[in-house]
């Protein structure tokens, strides 16, 4: 009886306990509910976002665009954006122009001057350094949905 007690005891430690620290996964259905609910939280200025979870040096969130976003600079993180629906242009590096901090080591501004620019469109990805000016584009009318990690430096 007590062979078969440890044999059990050690197939139960053999077995896993679950996910390990640090695990996630959101399911393409899961993006998509996110695509819907967001909008119905935005904020005056037609942005909506979402954290999911955050770890040690890096964290990841969903956010939804109807209008045109601020400058950003980020001194300690970089972002990388997964586009899942919609499509913006991205402006990055130059300056913010006259920035101001509203963070720790996070800086907005209304625009970037001397930046360059790309159109971004579902299924891209992009991945922007830390200390690199970036701002997200929208035409009039058009909506821009995108996964964010951001991985702090």
């Amino acid at each position: 009886m007590r062979l078969i007690l440890t044999a059990l005891l050690f197939a139960a430690l053999a077995l896993p306990a679950g996910d390990p620290p640090g695990f996630s996964i959101w399911t393409s259905a899961d993006l998509k509910a996110f695509a819907k609910s967001l909008p119905l939280k935005m904020n005056e200025q037609k942005t909506a976002t979402q954290q999911l979870t955050a770890f040690a040096n890096y964290s990841f969130m969903v956010a939804h665009r109807e209008a045109s976003g601020e400058g950003e600079f980020h001194e300690t993180q970089a972002d990388i954006f997964v586009v899942q629906s919609g499509e913006a242009t991205l402006v990055y590096g130059g300056e913010l122009v006259n920035p101001r901090t509203t963070a720790p080591h996070e800086m907005r501004a209304a625009s970037i001057q001397g930046g360059m620019e790309k159109k971004i469109a579902a299924g891209d990805i992009v991945t922007i350094p830390a200390k690199t000016a970036h701002q997200v584009k929208l035409d009039p009318g058009k909506k821009f949905t995108y996964f964010v990690v951001k991985v702090t430096q």
